[in-house]
């Protein structure tokens, strides 16, 4: 934590900013071990370039955020009081007078507290800190690897629970209810996502909403779930087909598979992200179904399920030992549904992890 908290100090004194205002709980998290939903309430980090920083939370929170590990001021407010004047005060303890530069995550503040917080700085210039804190999380350290490990373990668990539900008549959201409750039973934290299973022609949706369709023979069964533990997430995708399966299921699903795993053979540090995309883009296009692959092949993930970096084929950064990201290329059919093969990966020093191991050659389940 003190690291991460001098690195951001560092870039401070680098970039001429006076003050940072983290506002976000994924970043609150990453710099201060303090995790926690506020909901509409206000949580944030003030950093300084030459005070002390401080915490303002909640006052029902404040003494989760000093168990956390953070050793410096928390001030916490009852809900009749007004935040933004307890900050003001404590800034005004600071004898922090000249303030030219002030940073802040642009695309989370909201205008209403953006126009509070620069009311209390009314002639500072605004800096965003977003890139720079893209920059420190996407290189995962060993805890939190160690974090999304199990997340991952967890996530594989989940999609064995999915398989061992099924039987024809049970609807998706008897299976997702299953799924959520034995995971639960496991101790996991929380879904990082709602939960996706999806039958027949409703896998053809890339983002389908689970319902109350039946499961019959013949059907295409999809799985997208993840779970967070220890503060990071999983996020894993299995497509298997129930009883019986027709020759084009069985083609698209290779087609898939075979895009995935040319994905994943290409990973390792050094090479361009964009590439990845393209890689199982073209073979799926080759094989006649490009126009059905409507996603980027994957994205960052860490604290939150969907991270920096975008994995899109424009993506000129490359990849760095410690990212953590998905590779889940698809073809999506509206007739008889389809098919997706989502792993969790890790850059290594010569090459990749796969930390989601759910095995994925094709399964008829009987």
């Amino acid at each position: 934590m003190q690291k991460r908290l001098q690195q951001l100090s560092e870039w401070m004194t680098e970039q001429d900013v006076d003050v940072t205002f983290i506002n976000s709980k994924e970043n609150i998290f990453y710099l201060t071990n303090f995790h926690t939903d506020p909901h509409e309430r206000l949580i944030g980090l003030l950093m300084f370039r030459d005070a002390e920083p401080f915490m303002i939370v909640p006052r029902m929170e404040s003494s989760q955020a000093k168990n956390a590990g953070w050793k410096h001021e928390i001030i916490g407010y009852s809900d009749h009081e007004n935040p933004w004047e307890l900050i003001k005060k404590a800034i005004e303890k600071r004898d922090v007078t000249v303030v030219e530069k002030v940073a802040f995550e642009e695309s989370v503040l909201s205008y209403g507290r953006s126009q509070s917080l620069l009311s209390i700085f009314s002639d500072a210039k605004v800096v965003s800190v977003e890139e720079k804190l893209n920059n420190m999380r996407v290189i995962k350290d060993e805890k939190e690897i160690e974090s999304i490990r199990k997340a991952a373990k967890m996530a594989d668990y989940g999609i064995q629970v999915g398989i061992d539900a099924l039987k024809e008549g049970i609807t998706e959201m008897e299976v997702l209810a299953t799924i959520e409750y034995e995971l639960k039973k496991q101790g996991i934290q929380e879904m990082s996502f709602s939960t996706m299973v999806l039958f027949g022609e409703k896998s053809g949706e890339p983002h389908g909403n689970p319902g109350y369709r039946k499961l019959k023979e013949g059907d295409f069964v999809l799985f997208d779930m993840g779970v967070v533990v220890e503060g990071y997430c999983s996020d894993i995708t299995r497509t298997f087909v129930y009883k019986s399966i027709s020759e084009e299921q069985r083609k698209i699903y290779d087609i898939v598979l075979k895009a995935e795993l040319a994905s994943l053979e290409a990973c390792k540090p050094g090479v361009r992200i964009g590439d990845l995309d393209s890689i199982a883009r073209n073979i799926i296009t080759k094989a006649g179904y490009g126009n059905f692959f409507p996603h980027r092949i994957g994205h960052g993930m860490g604290i939150n399920v969907h991270e920096f970096p975008s994995m899109s084929h424009v993506n000129d950064e490359k990849l760095k030992e410690g990212m953590v990201f998905t590779i889940e290329p698809g073809i999506y059919l509206s007739d008889i549904g389809g098919v997706r093969i989502e792993d969790d990966v890790l850059i290594t020093k010569d090459g990749y992890e796969t930390l989601t191991k759910f095995q994925k050659q094709l399964q008829i389940i009987e």
